[in-house]
């Protein structure tokens, strides 16, 4: 089992990465003044509000509030958890990524969880090649092949998407893939191409079935939907969660719309494998699904980056609303500025697929430009179940709308949900009292809340500048006093005491996943404005003012102490060394 990385390693890859090279990759930066910038990812803006500093090596939002270092950026540009961008990093620099033992000792590295998932990719893939070959080769494949193309599939589209076939049979992926070695069975079973019943049999898990291979936004396969051809049940047959799989946070067909397209101008979500695949043959190559789930939040706001507009495009029955519905709600704290989310219902008994094969593609299109606006859907589902003639049904309007539209980070959606909201139920937008600001608000508001005092600024100061620490005396008993801060800060100088060496973005992420880990994001993002030359001075000035702060007050206990009872002889000694603290 793999252990943790080291904190030595995760320092050396702060250390060795240019944040400004790491996001240029991904976002075109421009040089201002000592900085660069650019208009923010994480937020829509028409001006560059967006800074990366070189110097600190950290990015920061004056818009939004976003910030970080480059493991912060890729943790939510790229949508990876710690470890992966951690590894990311580490394979940019072609570095290994070492794992501490059980014995606490560090392995030269083989890292377990990144070789691991690098072999379940290559299996998965292999798994992927090895349905595609079944299809063409396989007892009953004929009958698969007429399937799809009684379902419009051309050769194209089917070889796109990756479409194969697992032939009904208990163990052709077990003997083809697996191959009798034990280390692999095992690890199919794992990634469920395998499955075993209660006496221990193993088996293939999809047997004959259409095959759907899903890959992830880089184009790795992490799964597969199976679809029987007949009406044999469970219709769809997903793979269950794996080390690599996560059904909320893949769409199927995100990576090939996303290779159809370089620049993705809207995003159609369907229900199903096939409607993506049939809206596909009709040269709609920008269609995704949900796997089997409802909408995610993560999808949403993996659609909210990749596109400006998103059309929900669902049947027209109470299972197609109720999932559009769920679409909305958790598509509504997605919700930004600038992008535009809208809801197409198909007739009765109709599908993305039936449809687009009657109607064709110009037509099919013309539905999803006229679909309806978020603004208008999200009252349009109250008013269909609520009168909206009797208090009784305003005020459960109120009642329901007014938390979610609390969610809405966007100024301009959420101030036009209550102006209508307001509208309907006949009241004056000040009187709903949407109390909840934005994140954009909630963000200024914290700035403009957050003032720079003596102990920040010496915290700020140290963090932004960790060759200050040594210059200064190290005083481990400051960490207990009674004044808010000294804490963190004897420990911030006690790390960089420990390392000379380390860089404020080093020494930040030190303190990721503490409490303190948000308040001195804000320092180190803090323009100080103190010139090189005046720096030393300003620093020790600012320490010696906290400490004396310090000594003046423990002083004045001990003085009051002595009023009250007789001071011991230790802290008759502690009260002459304050005297002579405070003279120097």
């Amino acid at each position: 089992m793999a252990g943790r990385i080291p904190k030595g390693f995760i320092d050396d890859v702060v250390a060795r990465t240019d944040i400004v090279e790491l996001i240029d990759q991904r976002i075109p930066l421009k040089k201002a003044g000592k900085n660069y910038q650019a208009c923010c990812p994480f937020h829509n803006e028409k001006s560059p509000s967006f800074s990366v500093s070189p110097d600190k090596q950290f990015y920061h939002c004056f818009g939004c509030g976003a910030h970080g270092n480059s493991i912060s950026f890729l943790m939510e540009y790229d949508q990876l958890e710690f470890v992966e961008a951690i590894e990311e990093l580490a394979r940019l620099h072609s570095m290994d990524v070492p794992r501490e033992q059980t014995n606490g000792r560090t392995e030269k590295y083989q890292s377990v969880t990144r070789e691991q998932k690098q072999s379940d990719y290559e299996l998965m893939e292999t798994a992927s090649k090895f349905f595609q070959h079944q299809l063409k080769h396989a007892e009953g494949s004929k009958e698969a092949i007429e399937y799809l193309k009684s379902r419009g599939l051309s050769g194209d589209v089917a070889q796109r998407y990756g479409i194969g076939f697992a032939p009904d049979s208990w163990d052709a992926a077990l003997k083809t893939i697996g191959r009798n070695h034990k280390e692999t069975t095992q690890q199919l079973a794992d990634l469920k191409i395998l499955t075993s019943n209660d006496k221990g049999r193993t088996y293939d898990f999809f047997r004959n079935r259409i095959m759907f291979p899903i890959r992830d936004k880089r184009g790795r396969v992490v799964g597969f939907g199976g679809r029987v051809m007949d009406d044999g049940t469970p219709k769809y047959l997903n793979s269950p969660e794996t080390r690599i799989f996560h059904k909320g946070r893949e769409l199927y067909g995100f990576y090939q719309a996303k290779q159809a397209n370089k620049n993705l101008e809207q995003v159609v979500v369907v229900e199903g494998y096939m409607d993506v695949v049939s809206l596909a043959q009709q040269g709609i190559n920008y269609a995704v699904a949900a796997l089997g789930t409802a909408t995610t939040q993560d999808h949403m706001q993996m659609l909210f980056r990749a596109t400006r507009k998103v059309v929900c495009c669902y049947d027209g029955d109470r299972a197609g609303r109720d999932a559009a519905w769920r679409a909305l709600e958790n598509a509504l704290p997605q919700l930004k500025d600038g992008v535009d989310l809208r809801f197409s219902f198909l007739p009765d008994g109709e599908d993305p697929d039936t449809m687009v094969q009657k109607e064709g593609k110009e037509a099919f299109e013309a539905r999803l430009n006229n679909a309806t606006p978020l603004i208008d859907y999200f009252f349009e589902h109250f008013v269909g179940e609520l009168d909206l003639t009797s208090d009784a049904g305003k005020s459960a309007l109120l009642a329901q709308a007014k938390p979610l539209i609390a969610l809405v980070p966007s100024d301009y959606y959420k101030e036009a949900l209550t102006a209508k909201l307001a509208r309907l139920v006949g009241k004056q937008v000040e009187q709903l009292n949407i109390a909840a600001r934005s994140p954009v608000a909630e963000v200024r508001a914290q700035q403009t809340d957050f003032q720079i005092t003596p102990m920040r600024r010496a915290i700020g100061l140290m963090l932004q500048h960790p060759e200050l620490a040594t210059q200064i005396e190290y005083i481990p008993a400051l960490a207990n006093a009674e004044l808010p801060g000294f804490g963190l800060f004897i420990q911030l100088q006690q790390v960089i005491l420990e390392q000379p060496e380390i860089s404020s973005p080093v020494l930040l992420e030190r303190f990721r996943g503490t409490r303190e880990y948000p308040y001195l994001t804000q320092l180190i993002a803090w323009d100080h404005q103190i010139h090189q030359e005046n720096l030393l001075a300003e620093f020790q000035q600012t320490f010696k003012s906290l400490q004396d702060s310090y000594l003046e007050k423990r002083l004045e206990a001990l003085l009051i102490k002595d009023k009250t009872s007789e001071l011991n002889a230790q802290e008759k000694a502690e009260y002459v060394a304050l005297i002579s603290a405070l003279k120097r």
